[in-house]
């Protein structure tokens, strides 16, 4: 062995300058993302109750009842097709609104107190 082989070890190629570079800029980016970039508020926003999910399916199916009546109208759909997709599209919407019901009736209101009636606030 001579003296200049240990050297040669610790040569570094363009090719390896370049597989450096990128992992550094890669490193830094990764940094970058994690401790400077804020979250998107949606991020932040509260999920969705199922009541809200349930009344924006709702709003769906009733926007899709409307096109389907149009597009038949247009001529786009025979009637033997316009008629089950009606029906499907109502059996869905009915399900919904069943959804909808059991939720808003499952929800306990509890009386804020006796309100003295008005004759009663006038007196005092």
């Amino acid at each position: 062995m001579t003296v200049g082989t240990p050297i040669a070890a610790f040569l570094i190629t363009s090719a390896d300058w370049a597989v450096l570079g990128a992992c550094l800029a890669l490193a830094f980016a990764t940094g970058l993302f994690i401790f400077y970039i804020q979250p998107d508020a949606s991020d932040l926003a509260p999920h969705r109750s199922k009541l809200d999910q349930l009344l924006e399916r709702r709003d769906t199916l009733y926007d899709n009842l409307r096109d389907l009546r149009f597009e038949f109208r247009s001529g786009k759909y025979a009637e033997n097709d316009y008629l089950a997709m009606k029906t499907s599209l109502e059996n869905e919407a009915a399900l919904v609104l069943a959804e909808i019901d059991q939720i808003t009736e499952s929800q306990v209101r509890r009386p804020r107190g006796n309100k003295p009636a008005a004759s009663e606030r006038g007196a005092q």
